[in-house]
């Protein structure tokens, strides 16, 4: 007897928001998600019953819905109250089977922290002393003892900081998290923490403490070097309510400092650049009075993304000796956190460590860091093995530097911590070119060092600011490889708050870390509307546009009333196509494509997003209005930067990339000759990168969506600088801020700016996942999948896994001789689209598992490559450029360097045959000879 389709169906436990733990959330009414699995192919929801549990398990008031939404769904049940847990539980029905329920879920948990400023007992209380903040002073401790009567049946602490803080229950830290309260603009937003510490209470003489540092509030923070950005004092606040098993509460807070005793610690400094330095000798012992610090506790919010936590250590894969005799620790990762020791030696030795990214001549290469000092020092108590690690600051490194350590360095004494916000791992993907999987690994190296509570440019040197350009252009890469929905969130709010009431966006979100940071600038501005658009359509949150809408339309007007009744934003500071590889070193915004054409571009893209977003909300009226402006900004640059057969002014990379991806040209000739002309370019400088942090995360979607797949696939393996595999072949574990942060001779770039973890660069990532292994979304949230693989580049097979909000997705594809096999995954509840290779009509599948095998065409023949073959049909030869180079810079040094700094593909090369470039040396004859016979090979 077969099972009934309810019988294999089974339900995930709901999901609160966007948040992984469901304790301290901040939602009265939060909204639910769950994931179905079932073997049932084309399974889909026809309702949906939720379930209240009380405590003790036993069930409660239930919800019966017929619908087939199960992602971000609507609270049915009364609003919680402060403090309150409850338990929710769902099952489901399909629409094969209306009457047949699959089983109950388990039950998730969530409580709520304090939604209101009146739920506060505690205020901010501050050390009862003065320090100097113009530099760094040792973290002080603060304490409360108190006596717990009877066992208790749970216990919460709600805590934050002004600083960064570290709290302990007798003696045992109340949670994993570190850097916590995190970074926001805290005189209009401060997160508070709430943990559960029942188990670290007992009966009896109990203590709280708590170490409080500079971290983002008090410490130096931008390249400015400012301290004190937001304030002069630490302070904590905490209230730990305690509930004892005959429900009376007791309340430990810091509501007037009473019983609250501080002093300094043992941590001397703590930097976030400069590093952290402790010394285990000293126990507090010099304790004073503590005093309120004023703060508006309305601006208190409970987290809406994952918290900063450990996620991995790496042990060092080789100890090395400098050539100056320094001992050397490399990782092999380039990576985000601070080292761990465990050494035994005598009281009063200093443990000296120094991080960095790269090595010059051996060395650690300290110039990128400027002037972060990047120094940790561990001062030893003495009297056996003693393990230390940071607390309150972090490093950018691969190597490390350790000096002071008695005797040789054990590795097995070391490890690298690696630290970031604990978001879920949703994206893989993978090929069979071991350098584009490495180019992967390192978007998600370069993701995990920079989301560390805000999304930073850098995480080493004296800077590790929320820039808004580069979060705009790596967005639907975060979103391919991590749950970035909470996180990104949450800094969109910081964002609006720091927004001007004129509308200006900041180029910093939080602003306060740099002068000048609230420039109106085009692409970095953007993130206001292009980040929201790019949540609602991987997570189908159209919560998040209802709440960035003011904020999305605010900074569109803005940009309006810039551009002027001409509509074409061409004044004021811009950084244009940041670091395109033309540009000088000390002048990354110099690229070949103007500011004005960059921005007025942009000012179309945001002008018809918030349309979008005004049609999805039921905005009609904004909608209308949006949608015109956005209709007129694209004339205005038509009219003013286009041609008719399809040229675009200037004649760079980035502008025909921003003119095809924005829809900035009206007619299908106009688009076909741009796209042309743009893989003619490409293809006169060799298949070289020649874009900015602008036409980057644009140049491969430009090229295979309008005709040219075979020149994005060439643009995609490119091993020479500039491109994208140029640094992987350099041994870079993670993406860089330059295309040449190491130049082809080993040295440094000479600029004074430049990073090797910086993830805008990397944006290139989900077109791995949406083109070459063929996975993206046809629906807002995923609703409906687009399977369209577009196998190229000599590619033998390629992968990408997703876990969307409806549960996991595939796409694989493989090719045997002649024919492809595609394999996908459709999560329950959902469709896809299917486009397969070289043709045929699309089609439309149902969840389950699916496999099609399509023909390979063949290939065209190609006509031998001989002397006297032009060098522009050579460029389409990878193999046969390389040959010619290789033996030219044997015969001809001068000539080959030449072509390396040229476009070879440019006018003067483009119809020049290597028999007539012999012609111009001394010796020609010789290599023409050589590399006849190669080319013969070939």
């Amino acid at each position: 007897m077969s099972e009934s389709p309810a019988a294999t169906l089974a339900v995930a436990p709901v999901k609160f928001e966007h948040l992984s733990d469901g304790l301290g959330i901040g939602h009265a009414r939060p909204r639910l998600s769950w994931i179905t699995t079932t073997v049932t192919p084309d399974w889909r929801q026809h309702a949906y019953e939720l379930q209240l549990m009380a405590a003790d398990g036993a069930p409660g008031e239930s919800v019966a819905v017929q619908s087939d939404a199960s992602v971000l769904v609507p609270w049915p049940f009364a609003g919680l109250a402060s403090r309150e847990s409850v338990g929710v539980r769902v099952r489901v029905a399909g629409s094969d089977a209306p009457s047949g329920w699959s089983p109950w879920s388990e039950a998730a948990w969530a409580e709520t922290g304090l939604l209101a400023e009146g739920d506060w007992t505690a205020r901010f209380i501050t050390p009862d002393w003065d320090d100097d903040t113009t530099r760094d002073n040792p973290c002080p401790v603060l304490r409360r003892r108190f006596d717990i009567r009877t066992p208790v049946r749970s216990a919460r602490l709600y805590a934050s900081a002004l600083g960064v803080y570290e709290a302990e229950l007798n003696g045992k830290k109340v949670s994993d998290t570190v850097l916590a309260p995190g970074w926001t603009p805290y005189g209009k937003r401060l997160k508070y923490q709430t943990y559960d510490v029942t188990d670290l209470l007992a009966v009896g003489s109990n203590e709280l403490t708590a170490t409080l540092a500079d971290g983002w509030y008090r410490g130096r923070l931008g390249f400015e070097g400012k301290r004190a950005l937001y304030g002069e004092r630490l302070a904590l606040l905490a209230q730990l309510e305690v509930t004892y098993d005959d429900g009376t509460v007791l309340v430990v807070d810091t509501s007037d400092g009473t019983g609250w005793q501080a002093a300094p610690g043992p941590v001397l400094r703590a930097s976030l650049y400069d590093g952290e330095t402790c010394d285990a000798r000293i126990t507090p012992d010099s304790w004073h009075g503590v005093r309120t610090e004023p703060y508006d506790l309305a601006l208190l919010t409970a987290p809406t993304g994952p918290p900063v936590r450990p996620t991995e250590e790496l042990a060092p894969i080789t100890v090395t000796a400098s050539p100056s005799g320094k001992t050397i620790l490399d990782f092999g990762q380039n990576l985000v956190g601070w080292m761990r020791i465990t050494v035994d030696g005598d009281a009063g030795r200093e443990v000296v460590l120094r991080h960095a990214e790269v090595l010059q001549d051996g060395e650690l290469a300290l110039e990128p860091l400027r002037t972060a000092e990047a120094t940790d020092r561990y001062i030893l108590r003495g009297g056996g093995p003693e393990t230390w690690e940071p607390r309150f600051s972090f490093h950018g490194f691969r190597y490390a530097e350790i000096a002071g350590w008695p005797g040789d360095v054990d590795p097995d004494a070391v490890r690298a911590v690696v630290v970031h916000s604990d978001m879920t791992r949703t994206g893989s993907f993978s090929c069979s070119e071991h350098l584009v999987n490495r180019l992967h690994e390192n978007a998600v190296w370069s993701m995990r060092g920079n989301f560390l509570d805000v999304p930073t440019d850098c995480p080493q040197r004296d800077e590790r600011l929320g820039w808004t350009g580069d979060i705009q252009a790596f967005a639907p890469t975060a979103c391919q490889l991590y749950d970035s929905a909470g996180f990104l969130t949450s800094w969109l709010q910081d964002l609006a708050l720091e927004q001007g009431d004129d509308g200006t966006v900041p180029f910093i979100v939080p602003k306060a870390a740099a002068s000048g940071s609230d420039l109106p600038t085009a692409a970095w501005g953007d993130a206001a509307t292009i980040v929201p658009w790019t949540l609602y359509l991987r997570y189908g949150d159209a919560g998040v546009l209802d709440a960035q809408f003011d904020s999305m339309r605010a900074w569109v007007d803005k940009v309006a009333e810039l551009a002027g009744p001409d509509l074409l934003w061409n004044s004021g500071f811009q950084f244009g196509d940041w670091l395109d590889p033309s540009a000088p070193p000390e002048q990354p915004q110099a690229g070949k494509t103007p500011p004005d054409v960059v921005a007025t571009a942009y000012f179309a893209r945001s002008a018809q997003i918030v349309a979008d977003a005004a049609t999805v909300l039921g905005r009609d009226k904004e909608a209308l209005h949006y949608s015109d402006l956005a209709a007129r900004v694209r004339t205005a640059f038509q009219d003013e930067y286009t041609t008719a057969n399809g040229r675009v002014i200037p004649d760079a990379q980035t502008a025909y990339a921003l003119a095809l991806e924005f829809d900035l040209l009206p007619h299908p000739e106009q688009r076909a000759r741009a796209a042309d002309r743009l893989a003619a370019l490409l293809r006169e400088n060799g298949y070289r990168i020649g874009t900015g942090f602008v036409g980057t995360p644009l140049m491969c979607d430009a090229l295979a969506d309008h005709g040219h797949l075979d020149a994005a696939y060439r643009l995609l393996l490119q091993q020479e600088c500039p491109s994208w595999l140029y640094p992987i072949t350099q041994g870079a574990t993670t993406i860089w801020e330059r295309w040449d942060s190491l130049r082809p001779d080993g040295t440094l770039n000479p600029s004074g700016m430049t990073s090797f973890n910086h993830y805008a660069l990397g944006a290139v990532v989900a077109w791995l996942y949406r083109t070459v292994a063929g996975l993206d979304a046809a629906e807002p949230g995923y609703r409906r999948l687009r399977i369209a693989p577009r196998p190229g580049g000599g590619l033998g097979h390629a992968r990408a896994d997703l876990h969307t909000p409806y549960g996991p997705a595939s796409v694989s594809w493989h090719r045997d001789d002649d024919t492809l096999t595609i394999d996908a995954q459709v999560p329950p509840n959902t469709t896809a689209e299917v486009e397969l290779p070289y043709g045929g009509t699309p089609f439309t599948v149902g969840s389950g598992q699916h496999t099609w095998t399509t023909a390979v065409p063949s290939e065209t023949t190609r006509a031998p490559l001989t002397a006297d073959t032009p060098m522009s049909e050579m460029l389409d030869h990878p193999e046969a450029m390389a040959v010619l180079r290789e033996t030219l810079a044997r015969h001809w040094p001068e000539a080959a360097a030449h072509m390396d700094t040229e476009s070879t593909g440019s006018a003067g090369y483009a119809e020049v045959s290597p028999r007539q470039l012999a012609a111009f040396f001394a010796g020609g004859d010789a290599w023409l000879a050589e590399l006849e016979g190669l080319l013969a090979a070939l």
